[in-house]
């Protein structure tokens, strides 16, 4: 099942502060758990989108990009949320030291860049958003990936 829309709403992201906005809105909707594959080149706002969306969410930490540790666990106002940065691994059989028991929880969310690099060993994706340059701005892509995803999809068109 793969429905697509335009997340910009057939508009490219022109700065950090549309990213922002497309973040928050994907967290307004959001009512149930949800694993969110974030593609895109280095730089492309993968980073940007998953801390703005885990601060609309209602994490009153700061939000660190997980580069280094691979993964950070953080508490929203309604669920637990994980956002993994596979950036740095090579083979997916590298996880199993990090315990992703934790990210099969139905009510979690769960941001994952890069997961091409975890193939195999993660939770199946319910969206994905791809984020490329578009000029000096980017531009956003959302694809339903489950019935999870085709229903928040719709919630936000």
């Amino acid at each position: 099942m793969s429905r697509v829309i335009d997340a910009g709403l057939s508009s490219p992201l022109p700065d950090e502060a549309a990213t922002t906005a497309l973040a928050t809105r994907v967290a307004s909707v959001l009512d149930d758990g949800l694993v969110l594959y974030l593609h895109g080149p280095l730089g492309a706002g993968k980073t940007s989108f998953a801390r703005a969306m885990l601060t609309a969410l209602g994490v009153g930490e700061r939000v660190k990009s997980p580069t280094y540790s691979l993964l950070e666990g953080y508490t929203t106002r309604h669920r637990p949320a994980w956002h993994l940065d596979l950036y740095r691994i090579a083979d997916p059989a590298e996880l199993e030291w990090l315990g992703l028991d934790a990210l099969a929880d139905p009510t979690a969310l769960v941001l994952v860049e890069w997961p091409e690099r975890g193939a195999g060993a993660l939770p199946a994706a319910d969206l994905e958003l791809h984020l490329d340059y578009a000029g000096s701005g980017r531009q956003a892509l959302l694809r339903a990936r489950s019935a999870r995803g085709e229903a928040l999809l719709g919630q936000l068109l």
